[in-house]
């Protein structure tokens, strides 16, 4: 006997704006996804009685998306609401909360959203996401040697965390920039993707340093726009337009932090917990997947979760990719359109968002022809919360 929610719930609209300098609040951009998503699953605005809400860097302050776009959507009646927070992991913690709401009959159609618009114009990618080194916090005492030594922002605790992994595995900068490599070359066949030009190993290199071991390359992009999906019942998703993408397992795994000696959260992430929860609600394993969909802020994630979800054994992710699998013609087809490293940054609605193209077979030149599982993963903060899906076209 399977999971009872095994296939219960689907995927049944995907709406999403053009990415990268596009200079729109985000409420607007999200209601331009939000219309497109309507329209893909055929619904009328009346017919959506659940809406979950997500803001990306820009928050609820500073113009990021809030509870009123309800009202500036006009939605009326709803039966399920929230804003939600998880940071990257979040996108597949809506698709979650909804699926486990229609389950329990609180919502027939749950919109789930997200939009950020960090970009100004005549402002670098980088001040986007650089208040902490345009203006510090000076705090006191103790806690003050982390901002003395250079440790803030998001690029800081990645870049140890790759450090770690390096020095523990002996993992190396080449397989690192594979990932990166692999990644473009799946970007050149996508046109949602931000950076469509080829790039070489040498190009990796020869990148501007961030933070070592971290290259430029290693590093996401910055883009603002935004995605909407829209989850369903599987009775209902078989009647309407589009392919259903059928939820067959999800999962979180929250390790925490104490920031004491013998914490590991820069090797042992969340994705363990998340994978085995993810695991035995589909009945499948590693095995069974066909494409992978990575939460990928940096290439040293990707190789990380990997690692977790049971694709090679702990400390052996840079073998593992260095052969060129996750790219075009490899055997484990990941980030297959670019990722957040060259496709666009749209926290983890860029890894669902792409998942849904392949389950529906819907990528064009980048279509992976054996989509029949497809693993989407989220990850926030400092590795610190993780969440996946698996994915089908198939519901059983």
């Amino acid at each position: 006997m399977g999971h009872p929610l095994r296939g219960a719930a689907a995927i049944t609209g995907l709406g999403m704006t053009p990415m990268g300098r596009i200079y729109k609040s985000t409420t607007e951009l999200a209601a331009d996804a939000t219309r497109a998503a309507l329209a893909d699953a055929g619904l009328r605005k009346d017919q959506v009685d659940g809406l979950l809400i997500n803001a990306g860097i820009t928050g609820t302050t500073g113009g990021g998306l809030t509870l009123g776009l309800q009202n500036y959507m006009g939605m009326q009646n709803l039966r399920l609401l929230n804003h939600m927070n998880a940071a990257g992991s979040t996108a597949a913690q809506m698709v979650q909360y909804a699926a486990l709401a229609i389950s329990a009959g609180m919502a027939n159609h749950v919109l789930c959203v997200f939009a950020d618009a960090p970009l100004r114009e005549g402002s670098s990618a980088g001040a986007a996401y650089g208040g902490a080194a345009r203006n510090p916090q000076r705090p006191r005492g103790m806690s003050g040697l982390y901002a003395a030594a250079g440790y803030f922002g998001a690029n800081t605790p990645y870049a140890l965390a790759a450090r770690r992994h390096m020095a523990e595995y002996g993992t190396t900068q080449d397989q690192l920039g594979i990932i990166a490599v692999g990644q473009r070359e799946w970007a050149t066949m996508s046109p949602l993707a931000q950076l469509r030009s080829p790039i070489t190993l040498e190009d990796y290199h020869n990148s501007r340093w961030i933070i070592e071991p971290l290259h430029l390359l290693d590093c996401c992009l910055v883009s603002n726009g935004a995605v909407a999906v829209v989850v369903s019942s599987a009775a209902a998703a078989r009647e309407m337009p589009q392919p259903p993408v059928y939820v067959l397992g999800m999962g979180q795994g929250h390790p925490g932090d104490t920031g004491r000696t013998g914490a590991e959260w820069e090797t042992q992430t969340g994705a363990q917990l998340a994978a085995k929860t993810a695991y035995a609600m589909a009945g499948a394993g590693p095995a069974d997947i066909d494409v992978c969909q990575i939460y990928d802020c940096y290439t040293y994630t990707v190789l990380v979760t990997l690692e977790d979800y049971g694709f090679c054994q702990k400390g052996e992710g840079g073998p593992f990719v260095e052969d060129g699998k996750l790219g075009p013609g490899g055997s484990l087809p990941t980030n297959t359109g670019g990722g957040e490293l060259s496709g666009y940054y749209m926290w983890g609605m860029t890894p669902l968002s792409e998942g849904i193209i392949q389950a529906r077979g819907q990528g064009g030149e980048r279509q992976v022809a054996k989509h029949d599982t497809v693993l989407v993963t989220g990850n926030g903060g400092s590795l610190s919360y993780h969440a996946c899906l698996i994915l089908s076209p198939h519901a059983n």
